[in-house]
């Protein structure tokens, strides 16, 4: 049961938001009392976090997917950066503009998980990139990786880029060919160009 219940509060935090949802709405939702909703949870933030953490598992195996099916590291990047932005709205329903406005202390706990769940797998992309001749073989594999994941959180810093001034998409797409751009060869430019190119169509 309670692993039903975060599977099915993950679904609704997702769809409305942190904020927006209510234990009463995840009651109703799961055809369960309050009470029951109770025995398994103390209380709505102890919810939050497990779902929280559960989506972010989700998005680890997902971008771990996409990893493994990816022709090489720049094609890697663009379909991740598909994958995370469904769960980057700009408006006040946002999950992550509402974990970060109401439950500050669930979303720094996040943040301190990011490296030691994602930074092998940007290490590993990146060694890659050197390998087959897309990235530059000088770049130092460590300070990049934790560069980019930095950069990543700040782009999702709402104190830094607020939603109601800054479009999510537009500043995943920017850092994205920010980042590519400073460790990318000649051979690697020409690939990045063409990704660039297609993301502007859309």
């Amino acid at each position: 049961m309670k692993e039903s219940i975060v599977q099915k509060a993950s679904t609704l935090f997702i769809q409305r938001g942190f904020k927006s949802v209510t234990m009463d709405d995840l009651a109703d939702a799961l055809a369960i009392s309050k009470k029951t909703l109770y025995a398994h949870f103390e209380n709505k933030e102890q919810l939050v976090r497990e779902s929280s953490f559960h989506v972010f598992d989700s998005v680890c195996h997902e971008i771990e997917f996409i990893k493994n099916k990816a022709a090489h590291p720049i094609e890697e990047l663009y379909t991740v950066k598909s994958a995370v932005l469904k769960y980057y709205q700009n408006e006040d329903t946002s999950p992550v503009y509402q974990l970060q406005k109401y439950y500050p202390g669930i979303y720094t706990e996040l943040k301190d998980q990011e490296y030691d769940r994602l930074g092998i797998m940007v290490q590993s992309s990146l060694k890659l990139g050197i390998s087959t001749g897309l990235f530059r073989p000088n770049i130092n594999i460590d300070f990049v990786s934790r560069l980019y994941l930095n950069g990543m959180r700040g782009i999702r810093d709402i104190a830094i880029f607020p939603p109601s001034q800054f479009n999510m998409k537009t500043l995943f797409e920017s850092y994205l060919e920010y980042h590519a751009r400073a460790i990318v060869t000649p051979k690697g430019l020409d690939i990045l160009n063409e990704f660039i190119a297609n993301t502007d169509q859309k």
